[in-house]
């Protein structure tokens, strides 16, 4: 699970050395490689892709917006306002489970949830750009599909394998921005850019978040995941000279703060529990 954010990571930097796509054609070329990728790795294994009943085609069409929302976000506002945005993902994914799965939640996590809004709305209040706020307006639907995607592996995962989902999530995307993106301008060195991210940064990591679905807790893939909005604006920072606004680092270091104290004691519990049973 360590390498599924580490990857996720590369998105930002790489991105910002794309030379001609606009942020349509990006979608559709990295959605494109990894439908390609993960359905290759499928028929490898003999693997039927259709055999992933309901849950497949809700978690199918939460990768799709995730795929689809992200490259959006990077093209409106900087790597590290849209991974703060999406780092509120795994409080979404407590709420949810509370929901829908009956998980226990704690005053913690509510503490942890008001930490967070305040960062959030920080950022917000500060950039006073307004592509900046259109950006962070669509990354936040990243996590909220996200939460939505994690909670049905959870509930999913001892009866269906949905590393299908991922594929299906990849061809929605295409689709959906296909009309959008052309005509296509993308150089070679966009589209073999663009196949490096569809291959490696999102197929492969994703289907590693759905096989880690199957044995970790959900706070340790939480809490794992978080990997991501450390190391993707570093890597942006030294591969692209994208340097992260103060209010950023002072709203991210809420977030972050805010969902460590919430993960951190409820990972340790859920280990203690886990090696007792």
């Amino acid at each position: 699970m360590v390498v599924a954010p580490v990857l996720w990571s590369t998105a930002g930097v790489v991105t910002r050395h794309i030379e001609r796509a606009q942020a349509t054609e990006q979608v559709f070329w990295r959605s494109l490689f990894a439908f390609l990728f993960v359905g290759a790795v499928l028929l490898f294994r003999r693997q039927n892709p259709r055999n992933i009943g309901w849950p497949g085609l809700v978690s199918g069409a939460m990768w799709a917006i995730m795929f689809t929302a992200f490259l959006f976000a990077l093209s409106l506002t900087t790597t590290a306002n849209t991974l703060v945005m999406m780092s509120v993902s795994p409080l979404l994914t407590a709420l949810l489970a509370w929901l829908f799965l009956k998980d226990p939640l704690p005053l913690r996590t509510w503490i942890a949830a008001g930490a967070a809004a305040i960062g959030i709305a920080w950022m917000f209040s500060t950039s006073v750009e307004k592509a900046h706020v259109a950006g962070m307006l669509v990354a936040l639907v990243i996590p909220v599909a996200a939460a939505i995607n994690v909670v049905t592996l959870r509930a999913a995962a001892a009866k269906l394998d949905l590393v299908p989902a991922v594929m299906l999530g990849g061809a929605l995307s295409c689709l959906v921005v296909l009309p959008l993106a052309l005509p296509f301008q993308a150089s070679g060195r966009d589209i073999a850019l663009l196949a490096f991210l569809g291959f490696f940064q999102l197929g492969l990591p994703c289907m590693l978040l759905v096989i880690a679905s199957r044995t970790l807790l959900a706070p340790e893939i939480a809490l794992l995941g978080l990997l991501e909005v450390v190391l993707g604006p570093l890597w942006a920072w030294l591969g692209a000279g994208e340097v992260p606004a103060g209010a950023t680092l002072l709203g991210g270091l809420l977030v972050l703060g805010a969902l460590a104290a919430n993960e951190l004691p409820l990972g340790a519990g859920a280990r203690v529990t886990r090696q007792r049973t």
